[in-house]
């Protein structure tokens, strides 16, 4: 069949304008996920008095933990109060140095230096040492997770480069092995480099890009979880968007205000974390949703599924945050909680914990359990002379840094305001919800 030439002409008239038809309606799609608005609810903050309970352990858990790899590094195996005097802020402390060690005598053991009699030095102990043992193999086991994680840190960067400073205090929250530089950095040279920044100081850069890490936290239990698989077969057809998990405080699940802007929320495009956000207006809600899914998922990289808030603040510029980033763990306390337990701030990802315990442990989480066992024993027992730990004790499986009874079991809420935590536009609708927990 020969088309005459108006026939064509018309045929292609009409192709190029429904062409056009398509451009103009994904342009108008753009603009509006780029300049919507929804009704944003000012919400007060909530104190959460299980998690805080955990935090507050946690802290002692991790100084101890700290001063142990200290003690085991110094050449002579032992360090002297004299030399740990100004470390209280850099463990983040609440009380002196000196009184800490002394508090975990099954962790520490205190002796008079060889030289001056007067000058307290302290070691580890047996368990202590046993302790490190199994901590040594936990990396060893789980080394391609500790390269797995670090590469997604990474590869959530925009110049996949972070300075070593910046990246040395999250050590303990993503599970970094003490000696990390040379155990998985020098040993892993196809995933690795160590360069100088713009800056000259020394930092770690990803050397290529892998495709199997680009899948983040949401992607994949949305794909495992069997009622929301079908969910994310239509995601991955650009057919729809993923839901973040969210566990409320009592009350504000039920307020019509609430629900409606989590559902306008949960609406938008869902931005992976590993992709390139340059092109997104800052000022747009679709930003807002990458950054609420870049901090959940570098949330979910971390052990125990928290961080501090100024570790995340030297990341900010490389990880593309917003300059009041904080206000996000408030605005959507479903999904993040934020605590200023112990004389800082500290953002924990809530859908990782239910009734104060991890729900998915990580083994180091579980070892670091039997680590603040060891603690409690030499802190509830210390000054009666008796040994009251057997190396059995040491290697007790199921204990939880968030196992007790009582308060930790039971999530309490309070409701209280803290101008400290969040700072929102005066334009946001504040809804007041009053305590009902005791």
């Amino acid at each position: 069949m020969t088309l005459k030439p108006k026939h064509f002409l018309s045929l292609l008239q009409s192709h190029l304008s429904f062409c056009a038809t398509l451009v103009h309606r994904h342009r108008n799609l753009h603009h509006h996920l780029q300049i919507r608005t929804i009704t944003k609810v000012r919400l007060k903050w909530v104190k959460n008095r299980s998690i805080d309970h955990i935090i507050d352990k946690e802290t002692d858990l991790k100084a101890a933990s700290l001063l142990k790899d200290a003690i085991k590094r110094s050449p002579t195996g032992f360090l002297t109060s004299r030399s740990v005097a100004d470390w209280q802020k850099l463990l983040g402390l609440t009380v002196p140095v000196l009184r800490f060690l002394r508090r975990y005598p099954t962790l520490f053991h205190e002796f008079p230096h060889p030289r001056f009699p007067n000058l307290p030095c302290f070691s580890l102990t047996d368990a202590a040492k046993l302790l490190d043992d199994q901590e040594q193999l936990i990396h060893s086991a789980h080394e391609v997770g500790i390269v797995e994680r670090l590469s997604r840190v990474l590869m959530m960067t925009k110049s996949r480069v972070i300075p070593f400073q910046s990246l040395h205090p999250l050590k303990w929250d993503l599970g970094l092995p003490d000696n990390f530089e040379k155990s998985v950095i020098q040993k892993y040279p196809g995933h690795f480099r160590v360069l100088k920044g713009s800056n000259g100081l020394p930092c770690v850069g990803l050397v290529k890009w892998f495709e199997e890490y680009a899948v983040s936290a949401l992607e994949r239990s949305s794909e495992s979880n069997g009622e929301l698989g079908n969910e994310y077969r239509q995601f991955k057809k650009g057919q729809t968007a993923l839901a973040f998990p969210m566990s409320f405080p009592r009350g504000y699940g039920a307020q019509k205000k609430v629900k409606a802007w989590m559902e306008e929320f949960q609406k938008l495009p869902y931005i992976s974390p590993y992709e390139d956000s340059r092109g997104i207006d800052p000022s747009s809600e679709l930003m807002e949703k990458r950054v609420v899914g870049l901090l959940h998922e570098f949330l979910s990289l971390t052990i125990h599924k928290k961080t501090k808030r100024n570790y995340l603040r030297s990341l900010r510029e490389e990880l593309n945050l917003p300059h009041k980033f904080t206000r996000i763990f408030t605005r959507y306390p479903g999904i993040f909680y934020l605590s200023l337990k112990c004389k800082t701030t500290t953002v924990t990802l809530r859908e990782g914990y239910r009734r104060g315990k991890l729900v998915d442990p990580h083994p180091l989480a579980c070892l670091r359990g039997k680590f603040y066992h060891v603690m409690r024993t030499g802190l509830l027992y210390r000054g009666k002379g008796l040994n009251f730990l057997s190396p059995q004790d040491c290697l007790v499986d199921g204990v939880s840094v968030a196992d007790g009874t009582g308060q930790d079991d039971i999530e309490e809420e309070e409701f209280e305001t803290a101008d400290e935590c969040w700072e929102e536009d005066a334009s946001d609708e504040e809804v007041e919800l009053d305590s009902d927990e005791e």
